[in-house]
């Protein structure tokens, strides 16, 4: 897992060869004025969803993971708090092998972490998260979805 600022993002372009490529869309596209849907930027490989959420206190946030995809996902309306747990730690779940994801839904994370709009995390598949944790009703964000 890794959070940090937008400004610092291109720090993180060498991490995997389809970065560079969110990052242009960051740069070319201002985030908070798209409205909700997928944005295709590399067929399956890439792609962002812009997306309208339930906001979730910590105890109805589920942990979940993905094998084949790394997420990054930027808070664009309020602050995003996120559960943690290190993957490694989890029993094994059932996997949904066509939405690439595995929920824990009776499992509380181990640690929290807030993230700012300005602001991104990325996770990546050995990082379980549970998102929408906000104090409003609803979040608009980014959820960039990267080939692993």
């Amino acid at each position: 897992m890794i959070v940090d600022t937008l400004q610092h993002i291109k720090k993180y372009e060498s991490l995997n060869p389809l970065f560079p490529k969110v990052i242009e869309f960051i740069e070319n596209n201002d985030l908070s004025t798209l409205k909700a849907g997928v944005y295709e930027i590399e067929h399956k490989n890439l792609f962002v969803t812009i997306s309208i959420s339930k906001g979730k206190t910590p105890a109805e946030a589920i942990l979940e993971t993905h094998n084949n995809m790394i997420d990054i996902q930027i808070p664009l309306s309020t602050t995003e708090t996120y559960g943690y747990t290190p993957r490694d730690i989890l029993p094994e779940a059932v996997y949904n092998a066509e939405n690439d994801i595995s929920f824990f839904p009776d499992i509380a994370a181990e640690s929290y972490v807030s993230c700012h709009p300005g602001s991104f995390i990325i996770f990546f598949p050995q990082d379980a998260h549970a998102p929408c944790i906000c104090g409003t009703p609803e979040i608009k964000k980014a959820i960039f979805k990267v080939k692993a």
